[in-house]
This record gives C-alpha cells, structure tokens and sequence, in this order.
C-alpha cells in the first residue's frame, strides 16, 4: 500500500442557482455510518465506519481494514502507510504495509481519539475511560485527571501534549511526570481541538467554536454559531484553513491568517458532520455523517453546491409510516443488520432465516468467541430475552452492542415484524 496515489473518479452533478456543474468525490462501500476520516501526506483516503472496519481508498476502489470488533471512531493517517485506527471495542490498532495489524494499546472504555507526534515516536490515545494513553517507545503511561470521558486529544508543533474532556477542561500535561496544568475551563464539554503553534482552536457541545492562546488560555477569536453540538474539526496549515462540522450538518470555513469566517456550508440534509479531513493540498475537503457514503468537495466551490449527505436513513422515517415493530427495529437493529439475504458490509449478520437458526452460524460473518458453538436458536422466547435482559447481559462477551426494550408489547411486536421480514422466500 505505501506511496499508492489517490484518483478520485467525480460523480458530476448540476447545482442550484448559477448554470453550472461541479464535481464532487463519493466513496461508497461501507455497511454503516462514517464515523472518522483521515489523509495520508500523498493524499491516501482512510474512512472509519460504524461497520467495524477501516476503507483504504486508492481511487474510488476500498481495501477493507477487518479487525475491529465494534464501530471504528478514531483514525490517524499521519505516519502513512501506518493507520492507527480505534473504536468502541476498546482498542487501538495499528495496520502494517505489509498487511494485518497489531494491538498498540486498550482501553476500558471507548476510544476516542489517536494523536502521533510529528517525529512519529509518541502516541496518546483518549478515551471514555477518562484516561489517555501515551506509548512513547516501548513504554506505556496512564495520565488520568479528566473527570469524564476524554474526547480528544493532540500534540503540539513542539511536543507538548494537550487533552480536552466532557468534564469542560482542556489540560496540558507538563514536566517530567507529566502532570496536568488546566488551561481552559468552557463549562460544557469539548469535542474538538487543533493545536498550533501560538493558539488552539477548539469545539463544545454547547456549539462554542473558539480560539484560545495556547499558553494562557485567553480567548483570541469567538466564531460561536447557533448550531451545536460541534462534532469535528480539520486544518490546513499551509493555507490557514480551519474546517467546523456540526450537529446541524454544516461545515464552516475559516480562514485563520484574516480570522474571518469565508464559508458556511450545509453539506448534509439531515444530522450531523461527524467526520472531516483535508487534502494535502487543501483544495478538497472530505466529510462523514449518516450515509455510509464520505463526500468530497472543492472547498472553492462550497457554496456553489446544494448538500449531498441526505441522512435518509430508515430509522430516521416518519414513525407515523411504519408499524411499531418495524420502528423498534429501525431504531434498534436497522443500523447494524440488514434483512435481506447474502453479504453485507453492516456490522452485524443478516438477520435473513433468523428464526429457528442456531446463534453464531451466518457463514463468512466473524462473530465473537462466545457465539461459536453456542446452544441458543432464535426463537420468540431468545430474542424477547435479548432485548429485555440486553446482549450485555443476555450473550455477555458478544459484540452486539447495548440495545435494551424494556416495554413487553415493544418487543412482542419487534417479535412479529422480524418474523415476517426475515423469513426464508420458500416459506414465504
């Protein structure tokens, strides 16, 4: 995979307002939402996804990246070929040139961000655990002293490292020990930040984008819109371009040299920027949300464009149009399993046959340890336990992730709508 150039085959599309049309990039495949995005210094897409996988993109052709045992959130393309990659199972991996991957540190929660030093000889991980860690050669230190989740995290042009968490601290950690000096408290939590070498920019859940001075924690600029939480943040350095993603589906430009506002975009329709990237050479910016598509679009013709993220997703339908059963497994199962036969790329198996089918036997799927030679068969009684008791509880050790119904006549009708769509043509 090392020095493989990216081509990014357009899909055209005619805009609204002007007579024009522009190209826009679509990188399809995916089973789920994406979750991150990264770019490699020649241009390499990596796209994270609630599919459990990584796409390494040459052109608009993925190489899936299977290893992960639950959503990939958090990716790092800096030191490419090297991905370092991390997701809800707790664990940050990194994926070889030559193929395969290795365990580089676990958590005891979900992780959710991976920072590299530029000399490529550190790496800190955050997590909901509360803790960062930070492999610094063949050592491993736990800095603890956020009081909440640990939501991102980043090393600084000269090396020091910084943190930021849902308690509304941002830290930097300092000395020999490394021990915690807050420099910033927002008040609600931070999401986001980018760090330079004289201020930080950093995003909150209350929707505050703000630029701090790195050493004293001073507010520099305030770029606050009405619209939160903010979700992701990417920026080029040469040509001083900030990019926001929020909850209401806008990426917002900024250019950090006038510190003025340049651009507000809508790239979705429907729910948030979840994941955005530059190009190298910051002519494109790269963006996630709902779909299991990533976007791309000339940043010089943002505004030329109508959004391209639909976020139509099932479980999104009007309620008003679906049974109550079919909207308990829109809501709870929709996202991971599909109905029909055959592969997917979700992250979870069909659920095709499911009744009457022993657990653990959809071939070619990698299910957890604890469902190989299980003695469950999905039947009325076994799946009103999975969602009564919880998988946690129900298949602990499994994959599948928390989904609880506590109402009895919620789960009877989930009970009768999959019985009729899963079933097997022939008995039909």
């Amino acid at each position: 995979m090392r020095g493989l150039a990216v081509i990014l085959a357009p899909i055209l599309v005619v805009v609204a307002g002007p007579a024009l049309a522009q190209e826009f990039t679509t990188l399809k495949g995916h089973g789920g939402p994406i979750m991150g995005l990264a770019v490699a210094p020649d241009g390499q897409v990596a796209t994270a996804s609630f599919d459990n996988s990584v796409g390494l993109w040459t052109g608009t052709e993925p190489t899936w990246l299977e290893g992960h045992d639950a959503a990939v959130i958090a990716l790092n393309f800096s030191q490419a070929p090297v991905v370092y990659s991390g997701g809800d199972d707790f664990r940050v991996l990194r994926w070889l040139p030559e193929g395969g991957a290795v365990e580089v540190t676990r958590h005891q929660g979900k992780v959710s961000d991976i920072a590299v030093s530029d000399d490529g000889t550190r790496i800190a991980t955050a997590s909901w655990d509360g803790s960062i860690n930070l492999i610094d050669g063949g050592a491993e230190q736990k800095l603890t002293g956020h009081q909440s989740n640990v939501t991102t995290v980043g090393f600084a042009p000269d090396g020091a490292l910084y943190s930021a968490s849902s308690d509304g601290t941002m830290r930097v950690w300092e000395g020999d020990d490394l021990s915690p000096r807050t420099i910033l408290k927002h008040g609600f939590g931070i999401n986001e930040m980018v760090i330079e070498t004289d201020w930080i920019a950093y995003g909150a859940v209350d929707g505050g984008t703000r630029v701090i001075d790195r050493e004293s924690g001073q507010q520099i600029r305030d770029f606050t819109l009405d619209r939160r939480p903010i979700l992701a943040m990417a920026y080029h350095a040469a040509s001083g371009q900030l990019a926001v993603g929020d909850g209401h589906g806008y990426i917002m430009m900024i250019d950090t040299n006038a510190w003025r506002i340049t651009r507000d975009f809508r790239a979705t329709r429907r729910g948030p920027v979840w994941a955005l990237a530059f190009s190298p050479d910051g002519e494109t910016i790269y963006a996630g949300g709902l779909d299991d598509v990533a976007y791309a679009w000339p940043v010089a013709y943002l505004d030329a464009f109508d959004p391209a993220i639909d976020g139509e997703r099932s479980f999104l339908r009007d309620a008003e149009t679906m049974s109550n059963g079919e909207r308990q497994f829109m809501r709870k199962c929709s996202i991971c399993h599909a109905l029909d036969p055959g592969p997917s790329r979700k992250a979870g198996p069909t659920l095709h046959g499911l009744f009457g089918r022993a657990a653990g036997t959809v071939p070619g799927y990698p299910y957890s340890p604890i469902l190989d030679g299980s003695d469950i068969v999905w039947d009325e009684v076994s799946v009103d336990a999975l969602f009564d008791e919880g998988p946690d509880h129900y298949i602990p050790g499994s994959k599948m992730p928390m989904q609880v119904i506590r109402g009895a006549d919620d789960r009877a009708d989930l009970i009768t709508f999959l019985k009729h769509a899963t079933k097997q043509e022939a008995d039909q």
